[in-house]
């Protein structure tokens, strides 16, 4: 049954978080600064006001734990506490504070497991190139050499640890034994409209796309644009927008896909010129790695047919890819039946963002439940998640953990 005043007490938890934060509109806290340090103190409080016990880590998690039978493994839960800049309250932070309620609705109910709920250091990768570094250390894939990594004021990932109290010399000792871990739940804001558009406040994620992306550069003849005939141009920009929709057409009609041309830089870039050559972005995403692949060796292909038809030189190199991550079938079902239960859907759908459970995919199986937000808004001061959607996840939380177990 769904108690709406958990959902009350999640807004009022989210509202004291958001105030945490770098002057300005919306939520700013970047990892190990005083708006991080401030944040521990109330998240604290939070976890031990349902029982935890609480601790940080070297990597600066903050940990809540509720103990479980001699020898019995633990069930992680989390997300992070950092934001964008100017981002919103919900994103990160309704993944740490629901699975504390519901905790606390459980009260003394036994568990089969123990459960931590873990506040991360840094998802976004907003003040360090680097990120996801606290679920990296957990499955032991954090690359050292990201500590000598600095922001743009200079401070390396391992001087802000240090000023922040910790030990990044401790990390690699963090790294947990997958027989030890049952698994990861993740709660989020969906950061998409879906869910919202189906009337559904909940669903279950099913994978987090993989994502390539593609360095493109299309190279014709610049010339005056009053004096060169249409029929002899060499109009790199043409050649560039022909292939921007071809990207949009190949994501529309494969289902899943995502693909989109992100930043373009024309040269000259004159009012008066024909553009001799293009850079621009091509990214694509997909749950499946082989729709993707595919996607991107098909765009490339277009590209070049595009570049021989216009008398154009094409450079196309993938610069960055990332598998896609699957989650766990029985999480998944779990998860849909105490949907179900509230009088849900159980609607399932991908994760087209990247999330903390990515990275914990390398040490457990993992699971994802998304909540519906206003306008499908996120990264923004207006992101929104109801009280109401935040009751109802509580409630699917709560009911989903006894009936978790260890797979034979």
């Amino acid at each position: 049954m769904t108690d709406t005043d958990l959902g009350a007490d999640a807004a009022r938890w989210i509202h004291r978080l958001a105030q945490l934060s770098e002057p300005g509109p919306g939520v700013t806290r970047l990892p190990f600064t005083d708006q991080h340090r401030a944040v521990l103190p109330l998240l604290t409080e939070l976890m031990e006001g349902a029982g935890l016990a609480v601790h940080l880590d070297a990597a600066g998690t903050l940990i809540g734990r509720r103990e479980g039978p001699p020898g019995a493994p633990t069930l992680l839960m989390g997300s992070h506490q950092d934001s964008v800049r100017q981002g919103g309250a919900f994103d990160g932070a309704i993944g740490i504070v629901l699975p504390v309620l519901a905790l606390g609705a459980l009260g003394d109910t036994p568990l089969p497991f123990a459960v931590e709920v873990l506040a991360f250091a840094d998802e976004e990768g907003v003040r360090f190139p680097t990120a996801l570094m606290g679920p990296r250390v957990l499955a032991g894939t954090f690359d050292p050499a990201a500590l000598d990594l600095a922001d743009d004021g200079g401070t390396t990932l391992r001087a802000a640890m240090e000023g922040f109290g910790l030990d990044p010399d401790a990390l690699p000792a963090l790294r947990r034994d997958p027989a030890q871990i049952l698994g990861w739940i993740e709660c989020h804001i969906e950061q998409g409209p879906v869910l919202e558009t189906e009337g559904e406040a909940l669903g279950v994620v099913t994978a987090i796309c993989g994502i390539e992306r593609h360095m493109v550069r299309l190279t014709g003849e610049a010339a005056h644009a009053g004096t060169m005939p249409m029929a002899l141009r060499r109009d790199a920009l043409a050649g560039a927008a022909e292939l921007t929709l071809a990207v949009e057409a190949r994501a529309k009609a494969t289902e899943g896909l995502l693909a989109t041309v992100g930043a373009l830089r024309v040269i000259p870039g004159l009012v008066n010129a024909v553009p001799g050559a293009v850079e621009l972005t091509v990214e694509v995403r997909a749950p499946e790695d082989a729709v993707r692949e595919a996607a991107g060796q098909a765009l490339a292909e277009t590209a070049q047919a595009i570049a021989t038809a216009r008398g154009l030189t094409l450079t196309m190199r993938r610069s960055y890819a990332q598998p896609a991550t699957p989650c766990d079938p029985a999480l998944q079902n779990a998860l849909a039946r105490a949907i179900r239960a509230e009088g849900g859907r159980g609607l399932r759908l991908a994760s087209g963002a990247t999330h903390d459970t990515s990275a914990m995919a390398d040490l457990c199986p993992v699971a994802m439940l998304f909540l519906a937000c206003r306008d499908g808004i996120s990264h923004n001061p207006a992101e929104h998640c109801a009280p109401d959607t935040m009751a109802r996840a509580i409630a699917a939380l709560a009911a989903t953990l006894p009936t978790l177990h260890r797979a034979p």
